[in-house]
């Protein structure tokens, strides 16, 4: 039996069943990890009012870290309602031990490889402080949070949570501050992550209840240098529905379960997102009724899925769709070699291939233009399409057919002038946040990967497998997919399988003791799974 990951949720209990630890443990058993549960307050409320808050004593809160520590290590913990102060002393000095303990834990007994993902224990804290009939759950200030908010890695507040906790930096809040201004100054607080939830702007502000979208913002930071962060921003069509009590719960534990599975943030954020759009979908109509979310597993539909609205998602919308790759509808682009030289492109190009690229590394800038020269000829006398990795200028150029680029280098590409002169253009993408944003794009093909690990690249954190791609595959629209990383001849069944169009080689061919041959037993597996 394959073990689930485990969480643990810090939080109150809602004795109508919506919010605090009911919907995490329901979210949690939705997306196939195990939840511990840790009773911080027994409230008493319903759907008129709050009644009551009643705090459990650190006492017995510290009995049940100790008890579970022993057979339950959690890879995530989700923080909810805190009562008091004394909860928010308790639970800086417990998360300050337990992260150092599990850490040398983890040193000393399970000495995690490089490529293992989740290695430390992360904590995400869902700030509540008022219900959502009205009524605060806490006796403690923001400057009380002060000491704890260092050890958080993922803090999930909506925008009026947002405001509050800015107003204990330098930043001075007003009506006009947006999810950016208020993150950077949270940040300034401690947390790693800082992801303002934007599904209550409509009571901040009354020109956003107008609004059909609802805009959701992360912003991650990569290092200790101020400067060295990254921002992603969803926008998903506003879902008008009463039956959502305990949505802000359910996102912040929806989060963990990911990051718990090992996802990283931006795919955590992203599938999030989609797992709280399905859940309001299912009650859409249902708006006289002041019902509990609902949990619906994992998201897969694509109607549920946000677009990824960033700076360079927005700056590139008005883009044309690139060429197609010309196949009709019976035929799949099938195998997809990746070589690194001439000598390679002459002896496999005489193949039949449908595709090849041509990927320089550490090339003299001397020679790098003429070995791209020398390719493109070298290429119009065979129907194989031939794809220049990265060198997008000397492609248009020289007139190559495709171009493709790396996550690394797509910001910085001309996209506008690759369309412009005719090429066709492929893009890496590493999870569903890339995915859906090349998506948007709308180039000639899209590659996933690392499916398995790869000699070529390290992929750390980023290894997809066979089962988050074909989730991805089900967000896929016509643009044809390729699966890369690791690919081996043994593989190459089970990859073709989930219903990619490609597959993507390298070293299972240019290592080969007979390249010719491994071609033609990686085309027999890819015809016969088309």
């Amino acid at each position: 039996m394959k073990s689930e990951p485990i969480i643990w949720t810090i939080s109150g209990a809602d004795c109508s069943g919506g919010a605090g630890i009911a919907a995490d443990i329901k979210t949690g058993h939705s997306l196939n990890v195990e939840v511990c549960h840790l009773i911080t307050a027994n409230t008493v409320q319903n759907s008129q009012q709050l009644f009551s808050v009643n705090p459990v004593a650190t006492d017995i809160l510290q009995q049940q870290v100790d008890a579970l520590i022993i057979d339950k290590k959690p890879s995530v913990i989700k923080i909810g309602l805190l009562a008091n102060k004394e909860q928010v002393l308790w639970l800086t000095d417990t998360l300050h031990i337990l992260k150092q303990q599990l850490k040398q834990q983890l040193k000393q007994q399970l000495k995690p490889k490089p490529t293992q993902q989740n290695a430390d224990l992360k904590i995400i804290y869902d700030p509540v402080g008022q219900a959502s009939v009205g009524g605060s759950f806490s006796t403690f200030t923001t400057e009380d949070l002060k000491p704890l908010l260092p050890l958080i890695d993922v803090i999930t507040p909506n925008l009026a949570e947002a405001k509050t906790l800015a107003e204990a930096t330098r930043l001075t809040v007003t009506d006009s501050c947006g999810p950016k201004t208020l993150a950077q100054a949270i940040h300034e607080l401690g947390p790693n992550t800082v992801i303002v939830k934007g599904g209550h702007a409509e009571e901040e502000n009354e020109q956003c209840s107008q609004s059909k979208n609802c805009i959701d913002y992360c912003r991650h930071q990569l290092s200790n240098q101020a400067n060295d962060f990254i921002e992603y921003q969803l926008k998903s069509t506003r879902i008008n529905t009463s039956v959502s009590h305990g949505g802000g719960c359910s996102f912040a534990s929806a989060l963990s379960s990911f990051l718990a599975h090992g996802y990283l943030i931006r795919d955590a954020f992203t599938l999030s997102k989609a797992f709280i759009n399905q859940g309001l979908a299912f009650y859409q109509s249902e708006n006289d009724y002041y019902g509990a979310f609902t949990q619906l597993g994992w998201p897969e539909h694509p109607q549920n899925f946000p677009q990824i609205c960033d700076e360079f998602s927005q700056t590139h919308n008005l883009l044309a769709p690139f060429k197609t790759l010309n196949l009709t509808k019976q035929t799949k682009l099938g195998l997809y070699v990746i070589v690194n030289s001439i000598d390679w492109l002459k002896k496999l190009l005489p193949l039949n291939l449908n595709i090849i690229q041509l990927r320089l590394k550490n090339i003299p800038a001397e020679e790098l233009e003429a070995i791209i020269i020398e390719a493109v000829q070298l290429s119009k006398n065979y129907h194989t399409r031939l794809f220049i990795n990265d060198y997008w200028q000397l492609a248009i150029k020289h007139g190559a057919y495709g171009v493709h680029i790396g996550q690394e280098d797509i910001q910085a590409a001309d996209l506008n002038a690759i369309n412009l002169a005719g090429l066709r253009l492929g893009i890496s993408t590493h999870g569903c946040y890339e995915f859906l944003l090349a998506q948007q794009l709308r180039p000639s093909y899209l590659a996933i990967g690392a499916i398995f690990p790869t000699k070529t690249k390290d992929m750390t954190g980023q290894i997809q497998g066979l089962e988050n791609l074909s989730q991805l595959l089900r967000l896929s629209t016509d643009i044809p997919i390729v699966a890369i990383g690791g690919i081996t001849l043994q593989r190459a069944k089970r990859v073709m399988e989930t219903g990619v169009d490609s597959i993507a080689v390298v070293t299972a061919i240019t290592e080969a003791k007979n390249a010719e041959q491994a071609v033609e037993d990686f085309k027999t597996i890819v015809t016969v799974n088309k």
